[in-house]
């Protein structure tokens, strides 16, 4: 029976790949994130609908739900990455250019990471609440650094996306609806790292794990694909690595 599926951060690494798989499997899958035009090339080529917006932008949001599915049976809350990796742009405000930029930087660090990555999930999916099917399955894109300790704000932030995955799967749960997050570690073919990852970075995360190589897209989106079917309805509110072992869930 096709589902409708609804992706967020679609247009490159795991969210593309997770949109190709549903829209392989003749799903009705919606397609969302910033670039218009990168976002309309994929939706062309595999079939997808596609939906484009700022999902930390609240007004954005509300006014996206109009070209969004009245009933969504799947949720993958993708959207996301560490915004740290990206230029810096944190300057001053309310006139006190005369202290040190220090805060300001970690001010923006810490409010940026935040939300774009547990903001969005919360809008999007609040936005959805009562659209979602009996039996709906909302699945979130969490990080290795959740868990790690890594990643400064960004681990935070993926940390809070776990904490407020288990308030939800205890809120949606009487309805058959199951929440749960997926962890990955170093999964490379993404634009996570912006070119920012070192030959020798990249060889010591490998060397962490014990299957000695780094995750592809194709990887997580096995573990969505299970957690979003029907066989998966008495998992919810768990945490799901998918990293190789480079760091243990007990």
């Amino acid at each position: 029976m096709s589902r409708t599926v609804v992706i967020t951060g679609a247009s490159s690494g795991i969210g593309q790949a997770c949109a190709k798989y549903f829209c392989d499997k003749k799903d009705k899958v919606f397609i969302t994130g910033r670039r218009a035009s990168l976002l309309n090339e994929i939706a062309k080529e595999i079939g997808a609908t596609p939906v484009a917006f700022d999902a930390t932008d609240t007004g954005m949001v509300v006014a996206a739900l109009n070209e969004l599915p009245e009933t969504v049976d799947v949720l993958i809350n993708n959207a996301g990455g560490n915004t740290d990796l990206s230029p810096n742009t944190a300057t001053s405000i309310n006139g006190y250019d005369d202290l040190p930029s220090q805060l300001f930087e970690t001010e923006k660090s810490w409010r940026t990471n935040f939300e774009t990555n547990l903001l969005t999930a919360v809008l999007i999916t609040e936005g959805f609440s009562d659209r979602f099917a009996k039996n709906a399955r909302i699945v979130t894109i969490g990080s290795i650094a959740g868990r790690t300790g890594g990643g400064g704000s960004y681990g935070a932030a993926k940390a809070a996306l776990e904490a407020w995955t288990a308030d939800i799967a205890r809120k949606f749960g009487p309805r058959g609806i199951t929440a749960n997050v997926i962890a990955p570690g170093l999964i490379e073919d993404t634009e996570f790292f912006k070119g920012k990852l070192s030959d020798d970075r990249r060889k010591n995360l490998i060397e962490a794990t014990f299957t000695k190589r780094a995750g592809k897209p194709s990887d997580v989106v096995a573990a969505i694909a299970f957690l979003a079917s029907p066989d998966a309805g008495h998992i919810t509110g768990q945490v799901l690595p998918v990293n190789g072992g480079a760091h243990l869930a007990r």
